[in-house]
């Protein structure tokens, strides 16, 4: 008699244990520990490398002036040099992913640096609307 596994379909293997599996604890009930601290999300992490890659593009869209007064690390530099001359086309989307990319790379220090030189440095208040003249007659509704 042939093997059940001969008739076209392989045996079935059990699954393997990833290691993310090893790391969970077996019971569900137990309570992580304070030293384990958890990952943020793929989404969350998604959310702050858009953020960095937004930051990076205020650095793209400095003058050369200011950008030359900021300190940043020098490939950082080089790169935003770089996608200042480029259209804003496949490679520049591409460039500014670079951009991003190093902006995640940038110690918490650095990027409080960059965020500190890139915030404005007063607050713009709104112009004051002058007041419509009250010139009485049809228009406002007396007469």
């Amino acid at each position: 008699m042939p093997w059940p596994h001969t008739r076209g379909t392989a045996p079935r293997r059990p699954p393997r244990e990833s290691p993310d599996d090893r790391s969970r604890p077996l019971d569900p009930h137990t309570a992580p520990t304070a030293d384990t601290s958890p990952r943020p999300s793929k989404s969350q992490r998604k959310r702050e490398a858009h953020a960095l890659q937004a930051l990076g593009a205020q650095l793209v869209a400095l003058p050369r002036a200011h950008l030359a007064r900021i300190a940043l690390p020098d490939a950082l530099r080089e790169a935003v040099v770089t996608a200042q001359g480029l259209r804003p086309h496949g490679a520049r989307r591409r460039h500014m992913q670079y951009i991003g990319t190093l902006m995640r790379q940038l110690d918490p220090a650095e990027l409080r640096r960059v965020r500190a030189a890139l915030a404005p440095t007063r607050a713009v208040m709104p112009r004051p609307q002058p007041e419509p003249e009250d010139l009485g007659g049809p228009l406002t509704g007396e007469g």
